[in-house]
């Protein structure tokens, strides 16, 4: 990916500290937070101060390019964002259907965080009613 093109396709105005911390999200294998993000920074000796890397990471998820993972106690982890797997939803009264974004990627990174486990695969069963059928139903 051409970072500064990807940027710029996102209307996003291209900085050096924008270029180098997509960079570090999108190389990283792991969600990473804004203090592993400016420790790699200060590796890489560029200075950038935490502020700027929190509104950069704003700014992100506000461009739908990364993610942001609430892993408890007002921490939160952040990854490039990816064309998932989706679910299927499906009412059990009238079967209609809807796809939704796989909801386990937060609940990953809360296990990860809290025990060190690393989910491998899941499956997920969600049984699912519409809002047209709770309405019809209480009506």
């Amino acid at each position: 990916m051409n970072r500064e093109i990807y940027l710029r396709e996102k209307g996003i105005k291209v900085t050096k500290s924008r270029m180098l911390i997509l960079e570090i999200i999108s190389k990283s294998s792991e969600a990473v937070d804004a203090n592993e993000i400016l420790k790699i920074c200060k590796e890489q000796n560029f200075n950038v101060n935490l502020s700027t890397i929190y509104r950069c990471l704003e700014l992100f998820e506000q461009k739908e390019i990364i993610e942001k993972f609430d892993i408890g106690e007002g921490k939160y982890d952040f990854r490039l964002k990816e064309n998932g797997h989706k679910h299927l939803l499906e009412c059990s009264l009238c079967n209609k259907t809807i796809e939704v974004d796989c909801p386990m990627h937060q609940v990953e990174q809360l296990i990860k965080s809290k025990t060190g486990f690393v989910i491998l695969e899941h499956d997920l069963k969600m049984k699912a009613v519409c809002e047209e059928c709770i309405k019809s139903k209480h009506s």
